[in-house]
């Protein structure tokens, strides 16, 4: 790896990429830096594939440029190549290989040999937590392990770049636990890990970035909460709970006549409406009805996520 470059590990200009008349891709625009984990995420059909396999070298955009480390994928794929590790979703694995012997061929086309060589293979093995599964072989692993593997296979020649597309598909709660741990740790070593999932929880937790795609089209790109924010998600749903039912409907109008909430009901003794603002806006709401009289019993606050922006454009594109 050349670790400290100057580079962004990821640029991508003015990428389109058409299938006929249909437009995957539209004039995207992103740079990752080193020692990012960045999460490109948007509902299918989004043109996260084909944004990944442009960056990989494995397709021709219809037109656009992206580098890798300051190398043109198009100009010098080879030199490209080196700084980087693609991992497709379902990937394809040779059945007929032991988990080291799969390994072991990577390994070697890489430019590893001898001793460096079965070292490297142990360590990547270890790191993705199937060394006792190293005489197995492919065909007996499970899909989470089979996923583990092609992990383990990406990241050989520790590259500056590592492209992930649905890397946790397969995998169990504690195998996605430890994947997280893994990507943290190449970006504290840095690279750059870019990452596709549906599990948008796990994005969540693991990435210091994202990005949100929709219909070939980048919408915003930071981090989670300024995405969130950007995208108007940030309407917060609310419950306040009161000690009596007449408090309640009565802050149904304080509500209606005093505040921009949208969506109120009333249910009892408990009140629901969505609101924009932050925890500043919430400790007002709450002095608000302490003020107006109403015995306040619970306030409860859910703010917008990474999933509702996702709920919001899969449901624009119905």
């Amino acid at each position: 790896m050349h670790r400290g470059m100057s580079a962004p590990a990821l640029r991508i200009r003015d990428l389109r990429v058409d299938y006929g008349d249909t437009i995957a891709v539209r004039g995207l625009d992103l740079e990752v830096p080193a020692g990012e984990v960045f999460g490109l995420i948007g509902p299918n059909g989004a043109g996260k594939t084909s944004t990944f396999r442009v960056a990989a070298t494995l397709m021709e955009p219809t037109h656009g440029d992206v580098e890798i480390c300051g190398v043109d994928v198009a100009l010098r794929p080879d030199a490209a190549r080196t700084q980087l590790g693609y991992m497709p979703d379902l990937a394809p694995v040779a059945s007929d290989l032991k988990v080291w012997e799969f390994l072991d061929l990577f390994a070697a086309s890489h430019g590893f040999s001898g001793d460096a060589r079965q070292a490297r293979v142990s360590e990547c093995l270890a790191e993705v937590r199937l060394t006792e599964k190293r005489d197995a072989f492919c065909r007996q692993l499970s899909r989470g392990m089979m996923q583990r593997l092609v992990l383990a296979k990406t990241m050989l020649h520790r590259p500056n770049l590592m492209i992930l597309d649905e890397p946790a598909s397969g995998m169990d709660p504690p195998s996605r636990a430890h994947l997280r741990q893994s990507l943290r740790k190449m970006a504290a070593d840095g690279a750059a890990v870019v990452v596709s999932s549906h599990i948008l929880s796990e994005l969540a937790d693991m990435c210091t970035s994202v990005g949100i795609l929709s219909k070939g089209s980048l919408l915003a790109s930071g981090t989670i909460a300024s995405v969130v924010e950007s995208l108007g998600a940030n309407r917060a749903q609310v419950c306040a709970r009161f000690a009596e039912i007449a408090h309640a409907s009565r802050a149904l109008d304080f509500v209606k006549a005093r505040l921009a909430a949208t969506a109120p009901s009333l249910s009892g003794d408990r009140l629901q409406f969505e609101l924009a603002g932050g925890a500043s806006t919430h400790a007002e709401i709450i002095a608000a009805f302490v003020n107006e009289g109403l015995s306040l019993a619970a306030f409860e606050v859910r703010s917008g996520t990474i999933e509702d922006v996702i709920l919001s454009l899969e449901g624009d594109a119905s």
